[in-house]
């Protein structure tokens, strides 16, 4: 059944939405800095990264509510209190909430959606879900290695990276500094996982 958008609920779940990928956005910047002094920069560069994809997906949410310009929605929502000075930790946090919107929030979003008629909304909620499930699993990941003291060690030889400079080593161990570029160790990630890593 069609619905008028400025009378449906999909609106309210918009700006429900853009409201949490804001937030999100600046959580992760906060961890970011948190991993920066920590000299975790790989851990840094994961929270940068998504937190810039939060961004894109605030701004899709927030560009679907053009049409209600110069107005304000009032919506009640439960947002989390992500605050620890342990980096796993905040990865923990961040892995939870990602899994949250995947599991439960954006898919009843976007079933609400397609409920009142607008599909497109609907299939926008549905893959962004998707996204925070793989935002969920890598946040995950990095926790782990993190817990077992395996961020920048591996059992089998590997390749590293550093993000810096770009220099590659193998080895099951990161260089504790970069012999190019003199950055510390927390600057490499495993190769597999740098962005653009021949497949």
């Amino acid at each position: 059944m069609a619905v008028d958008f400025k009378n449906s609920e999909t609106k309210d779940n918009l700006m429900r939405a853009f409201a949490g990928e804001s937030q999100a956005r600046n959580r992760y910047t906060f961890g970011a800095a948190l991993a920066k002094r920590e000299n975790l920069h790989v851990i840094e560069a994961v929270f940068t990264y998504t937190a810039d994809q939060e961004k894109e997906h605030a701004e899709i949410f927030y560009n679907y509510l053009k049409e209600l310009s110069g107005e304000t929605i009032h919506v009640d929502g439960g947002y989390p209190v992500d605050l620890s000075e342990d980096v796993a930790e905040l990865l923990r946090m961040a892995q939870h909430n990602e899994y949250e919107e995947h599991d439960s929030v954006y898919k009843a979003f976007g079933d609400k959606a397609k409920e009142e008629g607008f599909d497109k909304i609907a299939a926008s909620f549905h893959m962004i879900a998707e996204i925070e499930k793989y935002h969920g699993d890598r946040f995950g990941r990095f926790a782990e290695w993190m817990e077992q003291n395996k961020l920048f060690v591996s059992e089998v030889k590997t390749g590293w990276i550093c993000l810096n400079c770009g220099y590659i080593y193998e080895g099951e161990r990161a260089p504790v500094k970069c012999p190019v570029c003199d950055h510390d160790q927390g600057y490499f990630v495993r190769l597999t996982l740098s962005p653009y890593a021949e497949a």
